[in-house]
C-alpha cells in the first residue's frame, strides 16, 4: 500500500488493521458522530486485537513490533476514525511508563492484561491551573506508612472514561525532583471521574478529568523512585506522545487526500470531472505532496527510535510537520469541496474537526519549533530518546506472522 515500508510482515499488519477498521469501525462512525459519547464497547473491541501491546515484549504477551509497527496501527485506525486512533495512541502512552519505568512485578502484573485488552492504561499529567507546565502541577501524593494518599485533579486525560489503570504524575516534594509517578486503579476508593464533555471532534474518544480525594494506594504502585516523575512524564510525551500523535495526524491526512480525490472524480463541472480544472489539480498535487512528505518524516523518526538512536529533534519535527500539513490539507480540501463540504453527509468536515484536536497534546507547534530552534543553536538540553534507550534498550521488533 505504501512504498516506505517494504517488509511483507509490516505490509500484512497494515492490511489487517485496515480490514478491521473498514469492517468494524467505519460502520459505527455515524452513530459515534450523532451520540458524541464515549465508545466503551468499540474501545474494548479494538484493545482485544492486541494492538495496545505493540511495543511490549512478547515475553509479557506483547506484539514486539516496535514504534514502526505502532505507527502503522495508529495510522490505519485514524484513517477511518481519528477518535479510535486517538484511543489507541492514548493507551500506548500508558504502556510506555510501565515498559520503561515499571519494576518486574509491575510488568508481570499489568502488561499481559494490557496486551489481551483486559486493561486500558492512561497517563495523567495536565492540571487545570498549570496546563502544559509540568513543574507547575499541584496535585499531591503524601507518604503515609506503606501507602500514599493522593489529592487533586488532572484534566485532558486521554481515555479518562474507559481507562482501568491511570499513570499519574503527582507532587511529592518541591522543585523538579519533587514529582513522582504512580499507578492508580480506576476502582480505588477516592478516585472519581468528571462528567464527560463532548468536544468539537474525536467523537467517541474521552479526554476528561480524573479526581483524587484522599485516594489511598500502596507504595508498590509507585513507578520508579520518588523524584522520577518528571522523567516519566517527559519520556512518555517526547518518545510516545509525539510519535503517536504524528501517526494520528498522518491517518487523518491520508483520509483527507482519499476523500478529496474521490470527490474530484465524481463531481462534474463544465462537462468534465472537477479535477480537470487546473487550480483544482494543483491543490490535489499539494495534498499528495504533503502526505508523502509527512509520512516520510514520520517513519524516519520512529525507525530511529526503534534503533535506539538519539532522535528527539526528529520526533519534534515529525509532529509539527504532520500536524501543520494535515491542517493545511484539511483547509484546502474544504475549499475544493466548497459548500458541499459543510454538510455531515460527507466526512471532510469531520476530518477538519478531528485534525484540530492533535495540535495541542505533547506540545503545540510553537513548542516544537522553540525546541527545534534550540537544536539549531546548539542549545538542546540532552536527548530523552538516548536516555531511555540507555535505560531500557528497545528490542528488535519481533517477526510478524
Amino acid at each position: 500500500m505504501h512504498g516506505y515500508v517494504n517488509s511483507r510482515p509490516y505490509q500484512q499488519l497494515r492490511e489487517d488493521v485496515r480490514h478491521f477498521a473498514e469492517s468494524e469501525v467505519r460502520p459505527r462512525i455515524a452513530e459515534m458522530e450523532t451520540a458524541r459519547t464515549v465508545q466503551h464497547e468499540l474501545s474494548r473491541l479494538i484493545a482485544r486485537q492486541g494492538w495496545i501491546g505493540a511495543t511490549v515484549s512478547p515475553a509479557y504477551g506483547g506484539m514486539g513490533v516496535g514504534h514502526l509497527g505502532k505507527t502503522i496501527i495508529i495510522e490505519e485506525l485514524s484513517r477511518v476514525s481519528g477518535a479510535m486512533g486517538a484511543m489507541v495512541q492514548a493507551s500506548q502512552l500508558g504502556v510506555a511508563k510501565i515498559v520503561h519505568f515499571g519494576d518486574e512485578e509491575q510488568k508481570k502484573n499489568w502488561l499481559p492484561a494490557v496486551c489481551t485488552g483486559d486493561c486500558l492504561p492512561t497517563i495523567a499529567v495536565t492540571e487545570p491551573e498549570s496546563g502544559g507546565h509540568v513543574l507547575g502541577m499541584a496535585a499531591s501524593a503524601v507518604r503515609d506508612g506503606d501507602d500514599y494518599i493522593l489529592q487533586g485533579r488532572k484534566v485532558f486525560v486521554g481515555n479518562s472514561h474507559v481507562g482501568d489503570l491511570h499513570g499519574v504524575i503527582l507532587r511529592t516534594g518541591p522543585g523538579s525532583h519533587g514529582l513522582s509517578a504512580f499507578l492508580v486503579e480506576s476502582d480505588r476508593p477516592g478516585f472519581s471521574l468528571g462528567e464527560h464533555r463532548p468536544a468539537m471532534g474525536l467523537h467517541g474518544f474521552s479526554f476528561g478529568e480524573v479526581r483524587f480525594d484522599n485516594c489511598r494506594i500502596p507504595v508498590a504502585n509507585r513507578l520508579g523512585q520518588e523524584g522520577e516523575g518528571l522523567a516519566v512524564a517527559y519520556s512518555s510525551s517526547v518518545l510516545y506522545g509525539r510519535a503517536n500523535l504524528t501517526a494520528v495526524s498522518l491517518g487523518i491526512h491520508q483520509a483527507i487526500l482519499e476523500e478529496t480525490t474521490k470527490f474530484c472524480r465524481e463531481r462534474i463541472r463544465y462537462g468534465k470531472p472537477l479535477y480537470e480544472l487546473p487550480n483544482i489539480k494543483i491543490k490535489l498535487g499539494q495534498l499528495q505532496s504533503r502526505v508523502m512528505t509527512a509520512r516520510l518524516v514520520a517513519y524516519h523518526a520512529v525507525q530511529m527510535l526503534d534503533q535506539g538512536l538519539p532522535c528527539d529533534a526528529e520526533l519534534m519535527n515529525a509532529k509539527v510537520v504532520n500536524v501543520e500539513s494535515a491542517l493545511d490539507s484539511a483547509r484546502n480540501a474544504m475549499e475544493i469541496h466548497a459548500a458541499a463540504g459543510l454538510f455531515t453527509d460527507r466526512p471532510i468536515e469531520r476530518y477538519l474537526r478531528d485534525a484540530h484536536h492533535i495540535f495541542a497534546p505533547a506540545g503545540t507547534s510553537d513548542v516544537q519549533l522553540l525546541r527545534l530552534a534550540e537544536v539549531a543553536l546548539g542549545m538542546a538540553k540532552g536527548q530523552w530518546s538516548q536516555r531511555l534507550s540507555d535505560r531500557v534498550r528497545l528490542e528488535e521488533p519481533a517477526p510478524l506472522r
